[in-house]
């Protein structure tokens, strides 16, 4: 408050700063960063204060390519897929990021990454040439299996500190990912990521940018394990970073749930009708010099005594002293007789929750040995490396989401998120939402995964995923059985009010538990469906008769839209996700067209005769897609549908 007016020029700066708070340094608009935000003149200068590094500029133009990839289902590796929430996707996850835009705008409730730490022997796909086309890239990291996996060599770069752009590289790989997954967010959404002091200092810089510096919101330091590594050469590291932002100030406060350890310094000694309180000091920080008013003279209501503090002033002036004192707000020893009250607080009055804190102790959160043991546990020893503890993930998801919310992992690693959220809708009776995304990164073929049959990381992911399905399915048949057990003892007592409502309270407890989603769908990054026009570009036309002729070509190629390895299955999730649609939408296959969400949109993929227009019509969809071929040849079809859906306020299109 400067007691000035808001100028137009103002007001607009702080329009811009709620859409575009990554284009902002120390309060003023980047216009360089502006620039490349918006995909123009990308061209950074060194002489601000800018985290900056080589290949920053081409790293906006690979965030800004369009992808032409889709998502194809693959049921058979799934858990339950047609009625599962939980979604597993197998691909490369900037890809997928992108894939995922439309559908999953602004839904996300939060989002935790664990990814490479670049520690010197990270191994990760980082470019290092923009400028190439798609089928150069695959020619250069190619080097495919004969199953068609690319190799390790081929797709993974070592990034190793004698690499003179070993930073670059690492945050080049990071950059476009962080900007993808915060269009995901909601409104009031978060992101953590896990890291160690490699890199936090550059993330933190690079979150700054993406974020807006005014939406950190903590470096959580989480005790990774509690004792000493003697095998270290200079320092035995016990903690992680965990780095916090909300997407925007829409999010204003957070809350964790009490615990029996925070609770356990409240009691009620001099049976208080408000209940249980502990008590905190009535004396401020401050001097009597800094807040003379504040230093008046109090009488102790027991002893008579009157007094000052010799130094200190208190903490409220003495028209609230007083009220407190009427309020029999302030405790005065066990006999009464102490000269400096204590106020009282009550749990009964504390907002739900309390404030978190920036220091996360390996006995609330667990350590990455606890990590590891939830691994051997369900799939055997020395498959994945220092996988996080399900605690630690669990203390995220509580305090930041709730019930139904949507998760992100995208570096989903051995599936810790899923498992973590599962085992956590148990123990809540909630039903959060997970969304894995692991890249298919072949397993070392001298390592103990390949040796058991491990294929890729992502097949890590879903073992690990089915195993947690099925102990949690256990722990709710042991779970049910003990409380039909206790509805069963309260059946044979006198039926009063108080047992009939303890028993329903059993009776909905049992059926949230077996109404627990264990399953979840896998779907795969794919090529589109559908032929994708290729830009003929000059090195295509050596000559005029070339270039029509590449030109023909081209065209035959879209009389059928439609690529050759396509199914209609295939078609119906790629129409669905381009269409905006998430991945839970309801698909119900009709005769001769396919609904989604019932009336939300419509599609006809097969077949197309007036018996089926008349159909969808009076299934009244909001917009229908179908595919032009089906009218090959019959115009008076296409031209009838199109008017008979305008007719009806349907959006109709063919492709």
């Amino acid at each position: 408050m400067d007691g000035t007016s808001l100028t137009p020029e103002q007001e607009k700066l702080n329009a811009l700063k709620k859409v575009l708070p990554e284009v902002f340094a120390e309060g003023k608009v980047d216009w360089e960063k502006l620039k490349a935000t918006l995909g123009e003149d990308i061209n950074f200068s060194n002489e601000r204060y800018v985290l900056n590094w080589a290949g920053k500029g081409e790293a906006f133009k690979v965030l800004q390519a369009p992808t032409t990839k889709t998502l194809i289902p693959a049921k058979d590796e799934s858990v339950n897929f047609d009625d599962t929430e939980h979604i597993f996707i197998e691909g490369e996850n900037l890809e997928v990021l992108k894939v995922l835009q439309k559908s999953y705008f602004g839904k996300v409730k939060m989002i935790y990454i664990d990814p490479p730490y670049n520690t010197g022997n990270d191994s990760f796909i980082y470019p290092d040439k923009f400028s190439e086309t798609k089928d150069e890239y695959e020619k250069r990291v190619g080097d495919k299996d004969e199953e068609g996996y690319m190799t390790k060599d081929g797709m993974f770069k070592k990034n190793s500190k004698e690499n003179g752009q070993y930073h670059s590289n690492w945050l080049n790989m990071m950059m476009p990912r962080l900007y993808l997954a915060k269009n995901l967010l909601k409104q009031d959404g978060v992101i953590f990521i896990s890291i160690d002091d490699n890199e936090v200092h550059n993330l933190r810089l690079m979150m700054n940018e993406i974020f807006g510096e005014e939406n950190f919101i903590a470096n959580l330091i989480w005790e990774k394990r509690y004792g000493r590594s003697n095998d270290a050469k200079l320092m035995s590291t016990v903690t992680e970073h965990l780095l916090l932002f909300r997407k925007n100030e829409s999010l204003s406060t957070l809350r964790e749930a009490r615990t029996e350890k925070s609770n356990k310094d409240y009691s009620n000694p001099d049976n208080d009708p408000r209940g249980e309180w502990t008590s905190v000091s009535f004396v401020s920080q401050r001097t009597r010099d800094e807040r003379p008013n504040l230093g008046y003279s109090i009488t102790n209501p027991h002893t008579g005594k009157s007094f000052t503090h010799p130094t200190n002033s208190w903490k409220y002036n003495e028209t609230k002293f007083l009220d407190m004192l009427a309020d029999n707000r302030f405790y005065w020893g066990k006999n009464n007789d102490q000269d400096f009250p204590r106020i009282k607080r009550f749990l009964s009055e504390l907002p739900d929750g309390m404030v978190p804190v920036n220091l996360w102790k390996h006995s609330d959160t667990g350590t990455t040995d606890e990590g590891t043991k939830e691994v051997v546990e369900l799939i055997g020893k020395n498959i994945f490396t220092f996988p996080k503890p399900i605690r630690l993930i669990q203390r995220m998801i509580q305090m930041t989401t709730s019930d139904g919310d949507i998760v992100l992992d995208f570096f989903a690693g051995s599936g810790s998120m899923a498992h973590a959220i599962m085992d956590l809708n148990k123990n809540s009776l909630s039903k959060r939402k997970h969304i894995c995304i692991q890249l298919p990164e072949l397993c070392e073929e001298k390592g103990e995964a390949f040796k058991k049959g491990y294929k890729t990381i992502a097949d890590v992911s879903k073992k690990r995923i089915r195993k947690a399905t099925e102990k949690i399915k256990k722990e709710i048949q042991t779970e049910i059985s003990v409380i039909q057990e206790e509805i069963k003892n309260l059946q044979g007592e006198l039926p009063t009010e108080e047992t009939k409502a303890e028993i329903e309270s059993l009776k909905t407890k049992i059926d949230k538990l077996k109404n627990q989603d264990l399953g979840f769908k896998v779907l795969k990054l794919s090529d589109s469906n559908f032929k994708q026009w290729q830009q003929i570009t000059g090195k295509d036309l050596p000559d005029r008769q070339a270039g029509k002729k590449a030109l023909e070509e081209q065209m035959k190629l879209f009389v059928d839209p439609v690529a050759k390895n396509a199914t209609t299955e295939n078609m119906v999730y790629e129409l669905l996700l381009k269409s905006g649609k998430d991945l839970n939408s309801t698909i119900e296959a009709k005769d001769g067209f396919y609904a989604i969400n019932e009336t939300e949109l419509v599609l006809i993929l097969e077949k197309a005769n007036q018996e089926i227009i008349d159909a969808v019509i009076a299934n009244k969809p909001q917009k229908v897609i179908a595919l032009d071929k089906l009218f090959k040849g019959n115009d008076q079809l296409k031209t009838n549908a199109s008017l008979q859906m305008k007719d009806a306020g349907i959006e109709f299109k063919t492709i």
